[in-house]
């Protein structure tokens, strides 16, 4: 679930083109055809889209979001695309709301590349609307010299609420992640619609705001990891990926109390113009090539088995962030519901003006 990315643009969003101005192939049966495509900011390797024209003789318009929720209202207003790339409750919520056109499945034989941590999730288990693109984790980047390791697996997420550490915390400007952390640490579903777990989750992000004098960063924590500004930081697994790579200080932890499993995954909008391209372009994505190389530029897990198998072995051995933790009975996948997003987005407003 790519976060924020203020590189890409701020507030608007970037189209980019395939490199080439004229699609190549001649012979293919979409020559000539446009592909509208909507993804996170520094989610492709740019050469992926260029070979995808090539190959199809088409060309790809390619646009940027900040948040799925800016995507859902694009896509609201009527905006046209062929392929989306939402998260796992952003599909959930698409799907109750019929916006999602059935996948052909036999136009994707690639789908039998993919890898055990992304089949058969919970918001579209047979892979009737959906296929995931990259997925990860929630963890917690922390600086070896300064955190010790047993406060990490005695404390879990409650090591940021430890005044040990006060005043060297990142957390992450998310009600959805914050409260996440807050209800993991109590035992509870970060699903739950429970009044009283709420608001002891609430209690529990008050007592941080307090305490810790936490700073609230986005993509930021990347950067500042990497160089070392604070000790511990709620981090996505991809964006810690990278901070590993570039801070050999760093680790990454999942605490033990459980933590957001996430996946990013490819639609076709109902009003999209060029379907079949579109199940084209998914398929390709699939593929070995543009999954390695996805893969190798983002950070982030990939969906081929065989590709996050290769990398885990080669350019991010050793990279603890790389692969996500599977099959793990207190990791859970968001559920979409509307009526906590919005009391959760209401208390988080609370807890930062406290």
């Amino acid at each position: 679930m790519k976060k924020l990315f203020t590189v890409i643009g701020a507030l608007s969003l970037l189209t980019l083109s395939g490199c080439s101005n004229t699609p190549s192939n001649s012979d293919s049966e979409y020559q000539g055809q446009t592909l509208k495509v909507f993804n996170w900011g520094e989610y492709i390797e740019p050469s992926v889209i260029s070979d995808f024209e090539d190959e199809f003789g088409v060309t790809v318009v390619y646009e940027t979001f900040l948040s799925n929720e800016a995507m859902y209202t694009k896509v609201q207003t009527g905006e046209t695309y062929d392929v989306l790339v939402p998260s796992d409750y952003m599909i959930e919520r698409m799907v109750q709301e019929d916006m999602l056109q059935e996948l052909d499945l036999s136009k994707i034989p690639n789908i039998e590349n993919l890898a055990d941590g992304v089949k058969n999730l919970p918001y579209d288990p047979d892979n009737t609307y959906s296929v995931p693109y990259f997925w990860g984790s929630v963890g917690i980047v922390y600086n070896k010299n300064n955190v010790d390791i047993n406060d990490l697996e005695n404390e879990g997420w409650a090591i940021f609420q430890d005044t040990d550490y006060a005043g060297r915390i990142y957390m992450y400007d998310s009600e959805r992640d914050s409260f996440m952390i807050a209800f993991k640490s109590l035992g509870y579903s970060m699903n739950t619609s429970n009044e009283s777990e709420i608001q002891e989750a609430y209690d529990w992000l008050i007592q941080i705001n307090d305490t810790m004098s936490p700073a609230y960063v986005t993509d930021e924590v990347i950067d500042a990891m990497s160089s070392g500004q604070k000790d511990l930081a709620v981090v996505y697994s991809g964006d810690a990926v990278t901070i590993l790579m570039e801070n050999e200080d760093m680790a990454y932890y999942c605490p033990t109390e459980g933590t957001n499993l996430w996946s990013d995954a490819m639609v076709i909008p109902k009003n999209a113009e060029n379907p079949d391209l579109a199940h084209e372009f998914i398929n390709f994505i699939l593929g070995y090539d543009a999954s390695y190389a996805n893969s190798e530029y983002a950070g982030y897990a990939s969906s081929n088995a065989e590709v996050l198998e290769e990398l885990s072995a080669g350019e991010f051995e050793g990279n603890d962030a790389y692969i996500p933790r599977s099959g793990y009975d207190k990791d859970e996948v968001f559920v979409y519901n509307k009526e906590l997003t919005a009391k959760l987005s209401e208390l988080w407003v609370k807890v930062k003006a406290h």
